[in-house]
């Protein structure tokens, strides 16, 4: 029987990290109101070929709560910080909803350290319907006392009322939510509400292959934000996952980690 991968856990700095697995490096970058701990269905199936690095953004989990004012470099030189702690010098990439944000900027910043990157559930050129809708939740969290609103992004990330197959995923986002540090919640929100134009004029430059993958029922990190993203990058794939909406990481694992599979297989080693 094949022996199960090794795993550590600890903190580097600021962050809470826990690596799993040998091989190439592949990092995984949650979204916002998340933690390490929603990659568990992609460490079980990478960890067998690759070492997954797993850690909490800034604000979340076990990692330090980032200053007012925090910037997407700022959650990028958390990644380089990380990687110097595990004396990782590049590795591949794989962020979902903000985590894309903040993959597609260490990319941008850091090619020499990125073999390639995906984005996950990415958000881009929001129309004004959406960036009124965005900066209306984003502005509503400016007091560190105002409640995390769970029960709304329950639904416009599963659906209302959660389709059967969906309730144990839909739970378990809830709990991670719910035990989300408010203030931290509320200053990535912030920066994640204002950034789906930062990469508008620079995605022409990454250098390394890159994944735009969202869920054909995503509203919010659409299929046409994936392809017009995919469209502007010069090394990309596009990859559109039917019946998916925005956690398809947790609800359509087995697909999620082909695909992110089928992309990292066809890189030069």
């Amino acid at each position: 029987m094949k022996p199960e991968p090794a795993s550590r856990s600890g903190l580097a700095g600021p962050t809470g990290y826990s690596v799993h697995g040998a091989g190439e490096p592949l990092v995984l970058i949650h979204g916002v109101g998340m933690s390490r701990a929603i990659w568990q269905p992609q460490v079980e199936h990478f960890a067998r070929d690759h070492q997954v690095v797993v850690y909490d953004m800034l604000g979340h989990g076990d990692s330090a709560i980032p200053p007012e004012g925090v910037s997407l470099r700022d959650y990028a030189m958390q990644l380089v910080q990380l990687l110097d702690h595990l004396q990782i010098p590049a590795a591949h990439l794989a962020g979902h909803s903000m985590g894309a944000l903040v993959a597609l900027e260490f990319a941008l910043a850091f090619p020499e350290r990125t073999r390639s990157v995906a984005a996950l559930n990415a958000v881009f050129l929001r129309s004004p319907e959406q960036r009124v809708a965005v900066t209306e939740r984003a502005a509503s969290l400016g007091q560190a006392s105002v409640a995390i609103p769970v029960e709304p992004t329950i639904e416009r990330w599963f659906g209302n009322p959660v389709p059967a197959p969906l309730q144990a995923s839909a739970l378990q986002v809830a709990q991670l939510l719910r035990a989300v540090d408010p203030v931290g919640y509320a200053r990535t929100y912030q920066l994640f509400a204002s950034s789906d134009r930062v990469h508008a004029d620079r995605l022409g430059s990454l250098r390394m292959p890159a994944l735009f993958m969202t869920g054909a029922l995503d509203p919010n990190s659409s299929p046409a934000m994936s392809q017009e993203m995919a469209r502007r990058a010069p090394h990309s794939t596009l990859d559109i996952v039917p019946q998916a909406r925005h956690m398809m990481t947790v609800t359509h694992p087995g697909r999620i980690n082909q695909g992110l599979r089928d992309f990292l297989e066809a890189q030069p080693r």
